[in-house]
């Protein structure tokens, strides 16, 4: 990873006893973190934000600064900081009955099952609860390795699928596998990445191209046999790589005709996100067999799902158990959450929302050479930074850069891509037609003072 790509820490880790930091000491917030947290948590910022307060998109610093939240703790506070609806369900639930683990049944748990099947596409209707997308990923994997009695997983490079041992083997991303791989079941497809493809054509003859390599794939580094594809709709960590239209239709087609099932990565594109749809596999007309899901499905409490069809849901006959899973607290947050998403209808106005930040995007890279490309859908955007147009050569210092500039102005982003150097939008999908603007004037006066 380029060294101005990583966020900065100071080289002094000798441990040392301080008093908790009262309000306003920020940095002794972050010689705190740095003390006694493990060093490869990595803030962004060469001075780390210390967050202490937050209301619908805009979050305070504990020395009072306020910044309006482009990337929703990573697309996970879906409806924004507090929101009422969800406060009022968590503290209304923690006054009746905290916690009961996956050997009781709760009425949170029973309706939040009820209101995926009824928003989620074709026949997937049977739930299993986590807390968090990692969980949720690994369930699926072992559902379809029970459900074909099989073993190989082909997935895509540029992907990320989480921390535990499982998801990092499958995470397509250097830099964010840690240990050697260690899952010989395992194999990467190459990313439907059409800005830096390696072929030329039209968008359906890039998708042919893309969804040719999995079978290539298939043919070549498994015995024939798969258990699954599994992708994210969008590739979210890989800087919002959005796939040539046609593209899912052909995978799913391939991975079935060599009887493995397709399951879809929604755990950033879900709930309306990417606009129109409820999920982003919908834009393709393709039915996954299996979805995950988490983030912003409970606006910021620990929830993570993985939804299928009954008859693979029953493939699962072994004893299993999640103390936290369905946890009474967090789905009442869960359910509020999807009860405000269908009350304001998330996906039209990410759809809404999500042109008027595309169009200001657009406008920037009218006038910044330094953006490759503008790409994402709906409240999902991103910008692409590179030292050469022509050359589409990716520039983290440039990304890193307007990191900084936008902090100074108060605007929070993210960053993604194999070289760190895409920068990732994702409010609320609450934020206002005001706030949408005020983000992008912001983002421009940070564009102008980098380059």
């Amino acid at each position: 990873m380029p060294e101005d790509f990583l966020p900065f820490f100071r080289e002094d880790t000798t441990v040392s006893m301080i008093s908790s930091p009262a309000a306003g000491d920020s940095q002794a917030c972050r010689d705190s973190h740095r003390d006694f947290l493990f060093p490869c948590l990595l803030p962004l910022y060469s001075e780390p934000l210390v967050l202490s307060s937050a209301q619908g998109v805009w979050v305070k610093d504990l020395d009072g600064k306020e910044y309006l939240d482009f990337f929703a703790g990573i697309l996970t506070t879906s409806l924004g900081h507090r929101h009422p609806a969800v406060l009022e369900a968590t503290r209304r639930q923690m006054e009746q009955l905290g916690h009961i683990s996956s050997l009781y049944i709760h009425p949170n748990q029973v309706e939040v099952a009820r209101k995926l099947a009824e928003i989620s596409p074709g026949g997937l209707k049977s739930c299993y609860f986590t807390n968090s997308g990692t969980e949720a990923v690994e369930t699926a994997i072992m559902l379809a390795q029970m459900y074909t009695g099989r073993q190989e997983i082909i997935v895509l490079r540029l992907s990320f699928s989480g921390r535990s041992t499982v998801a990092c083997n499958m995470t397509g991303n250097v830099y964010w596998r840690p240990l050697p791989s260690s899952a010989a079941n395992i194999k990467h497809a190459m990313s439907p990445f059409p800005y830096r493809s390696p072929f030329s054509g039209s968008e359906e003859e890039l998708a042919e191209r893309f969804a040719n390599d999995i079978e290539e794939v298939i043919q070549t580094t498994t015995n024939g046999k798969p258990a699954a594809f599994f992708a994210e709709t969008i590739q979210g960590v890989g800087g919002y790589i959005v796939p040539p239209r046609g593209y899912f239709q052909r995978a799913a087609r391939i991975i079935r005709n060599y009887g493995g099932l397709f399951i879809s990565d929604e755990v950033q594109t879900g709930f309306g996100r990417t606009g129109e749809k409820w999920f982003g596999i919908e834009h393709w007309d393709v039915e996954p067999d299996i979805m995950v899901m988490a983030k912003g499905i409970a606006n910021g409490a620990p929830v993570g799902a993985t939804i299928t069809r009954p008859e693979i849901a029953q493939a699962w006959t072994a004893k299993t158990i999640s103390t936290y899973g369905g946890n009474p607290v967090s789905m009442a947050a869960a359910r509020a959450t999807l009860e405000v998403m269908q009350q304001e209808n998330t996906p039209r106005r990410s759809t809404e929302r999500g042109k008027q930040l595309r169009q200001g995007l657009n406008a920037l890279a009218d006038r910044f050479e330094c953006i490759g490309e503008v790409r994402g859908m709906g409240l999902m955007q991103a910008i692409e930074l590179v030292e050469d147009r022509q050359r589409k050569q990716p520039s983290s210092a440039k990304a890193m850069e307007l990191i900084e500039a936008c902090k100074k102005e108060g605007l929070l982003l993210g960053l993604g891509g194999l070289n760190g150097n895409v920068i990732r939008i994702g409010p609320s999908m609450l934020i206002s037609p005001d706030e949408v603007s005020q983000g992008l004037e912001r983002l421009e006066r940070a564009f102008a003072q980098c380059f």
